[in-house]
């Protein structure tokens, strides 16, 4: 009555007397529950283990007995028909049903252990005789695809993933590759480059990256050279020279000009040295083995707000004051730096820097240091005492950014995380990517619907994106392929314009468009660290696009065009709030544009169009008076 009294009282009463029963047998081992397929780890309240133990202390001796079978702790239900009859013992009311009930549980036991490890068995058999997981088949014995943060990497077919992930030769080995992810992964979200660094240029950065470990910061050869520079003393048969580069204007400039510093650099053996600036260490990894190419802290010369275009230390001063004359100073000494101001309002003596004669006077100089805001590459091609060593460096001329940029710049792991994340969520499963690239330097905020306008007509007219359907209620029966286009803006109109347009309605061919934009902070804040990371990560992540078109006299497009090997779609700059015509053309090459170039003929010493010099030099699609690289 007691019982039946409890179960009518508490909705565990059952549960209770089963545990009293147990406890009654001697607290044998409970049966697991096959429905539960995560055991909970029982956690014992101090005023619970007091009971136990009280009724441990109650609990009359017992006489050694056999291991209770599994029949034996079925607990007969005090309401049911078959309930014991008063008096009885557990064991002469079980005995009659201990065979079927053990062997019934017994088979359930049998089968649950078969429902739960043939599945994991076929996991890990498919894994071990070769299925299709791409990030473990791609590179077996090698661990770094795995620690490097690439949890899913579904998107890649692994028979197309290339396995070269030193780029021809291009990236030295060395590297503690957790240090800077995106140096061996972005071939995980590239596609292999057609263009082959040329065998010269592999043993020439084999070469300069012996000389930066010699020459580097921290060595006794750049301490001795740093004392010099103090003691304003130039020492021509010095072993080390250097060029320092002054971090100046936007991402894109700077990235454009410290990749045209180094091709000096290398065509001059000269150590490059990187002002940090702001934000340099937080945007870019090491590009050199074991030796820093920033400038160190306490670089004598750290003030570089005293070097710009009437700085008395400039090239161009030095000449127009007579203080350098005819290769040699007034003086009878040379100095221990010259500063280098090619900025886009350098002068005409500045421009003097291309000229053969003057190189061979600066060669002399063991400390340079630059400022520029400009892709001067291609006025390097026309100084006569480079030609032969650039034609061995870049028998295809238009690859000259394509290969230093992939050399140079790896995205920091926290530049490289907004990027994964970022292709992984929006862009991996897509067939085909088109990057869209705007830049619009009209006056006001926009969107512009001229630019809108500009934008449509290329894309669509250039078959980069299919045309709607005009009825909103066509339905495809076929879709086609898909394809994820990442647009990237100041200004979030253009991409909110073109996503509504097909989200309204169907395209005409059944293909399935998807449209991104990762930011869109207004305006440019130059100084702003994260803001420039996030610049940084969308230029990253249109170079890895498959097309790309990109706005006129931006260094943001061009940067991402040099590195994904990409000949872009460029829309021309409008004039007078009105969308030209034709919107856009394709590029002549992947090579960036020079802005300012100089117009000069050093031994005729008179003006010319060097924009028709040598066939390789050409004037740019979206500058006419710029300068460009291009395939011979």
């Amino acid at each position: 009555m007691e019982a039946t009294d409890c179960r009518a009282r508490c909705p565990n009463g059952r549960k209770q007397l089963q545990k009293a029963a147990w406890r009654r047998q001697g607290d044998p081992v409970r049966p697991a529950r096959f429905d539960s397929p995560i055991p909970h780890r029982q956690h014992h309240h101090p005023r619970a283990m007091d009971m136990k133990r009280t009724a441990a202390g109650r609990r009359p001796p017992q006489q050694p007995q056999a291991t209770p079978t599994p029949a034996a702790l079925s607990i007969p239900d005090p309401e049911s028909a078959h309930a014991a009859p008063a008096g009885s013992s557990p064991s002469e009311t079980r005995r009659p049903q201990q065979g079927r009930p053990r062997m019934m549980l017994q088979l359930g036991l049998a089968l649950v252990s078969c429902l739960t490890v043939l599945p994991a068995l076929a996991f890990f058999s498919s894994v071990y005789w070769g299925a299709p997981l791409p990030r473990l088949h791609w590179m077996a014995g090698e661990e770094w695809a795995v620690k490097g943060g690439l949890e899913n990497n579904d998107f890649l077919d692994s028979s197309d993933v290339p396995k070269d992930k030193q780029l021809g030769g291009l990236l030295a080995s060395g590297f503690d590759e957790g240090s800077c992810l995106s140096r061996y992964q972005s071939v995980l979200y590239r596609k292999p480059s057609p263009y082959n660094p040329s065998p010269y240029l592999l043993k020439k950065l084999r070469k300069y990256e012996a000389l930066h470990k010699k020459c580097g910061p921290d060595t006794e050869m750049y301490k001795r050279a740093v004392d010099q520079l103090k003691a304003n003393q130039s020492i021509r048969a010095t072993e080390c020279q250097y060029l320092v580069w002054i971090s100046y204007s936007g991402l894109g400039n700077r990235i454009l000009t410290l990749a045209s510093t180094f091709l000096y650099a290398l065509l001059t053996d000269r150590v490059l040295l990187v002002d940090r600036g702001a934000d340099m260490p937080d945007l870019f990894c090491e590009p050199f083995p074991e030796v820093t190419w920033l400038l160190p802290l306490d670089f004598p010369l750290n003030n570089f707000d005293i070097f710009h275009i009437n700085s008395p230390h400039s090239y161009g001063n030095l000449l127009e004051n007579k203080v350098l004359t005819g290769g040699a100073m007034a003086t009878g000494s040379l100095p221990a730096f010259v500063y280098l101001h090619l900025a886009h309002d350098y002068n005409d003596h500045d421009k003097l820097f291309f000229c053969e004669q003057d190189q061979l006077l600066l060669r002399k100089i063991p400390w340079m240091i630059l400022r520029s805001d400009n892709y001067f590459a291609p006025s390097l091609f026309l100084i006569s005492i480079f030609k032969k060593e650039l034609n061995q460096l870049f028998p295809e001329k238009e690859t000259v950014f394509h290969h230093l940029g992939r050399y140079l710049f790896h995205p920091t792991n926290a530049v490289w995380g907004l990027i994964t994340r970022f292709y992984r969520a929006y862009l991996s499963k897509a067939k085909e990517r088109l990057g869209i690239q705007i830049r619009v330097f009209d006056v006001g905020t926009g969107p512009f619907q001229h630019v809108l306008d500009q934008i449509l007509a290329c894309t669509l007219g250039e078959n980069l994106l299919p045309h709607v359907s005009q009825q909103a209620s066509d339905i495809p029966t076929v879709y086609g392929k898909t394809k994820s286009i990442l647009m990237t803006s100041l200004s979030s109109g253009y991409f909110e314009n073109i996503r509504n347009m097909y989200w309204e309605k169907p395209t005409v061919n059944g293909e399935v468009i998807s449209v991104h934009q990762p930011s869109h902070e207004q305006y440019q804040q130059t100084e702003k660290q994260m803001h420039n990371m996030k610049a940084w990560a969308e230029i990253y992540l249109l170079s890895l696009t498959d097309a790309l078109v990109t706005s006129a006299w931006s260094t943001f497009g061009y940067v991402a065009q040099g590195l994904g090997g990409l000949k872009p779609w460029i829309l021309y700059k409008a004039e007078n709030q009105t969308a030209p015509d034709p919107p856009c053309r394709q590029a002549m090459s992947m090579e960036p544009c020079f802005h300012a170039p100089p117009f000069y003929d050093c031994k005729a010493k008179t003006g010319i169009d060097t924009g028709k010099v040598v066939p390789h030099v050409r004037h740019c699609e979206d500058m006419s008076w710029g300068l460009k690289l291009v395939g011979s």
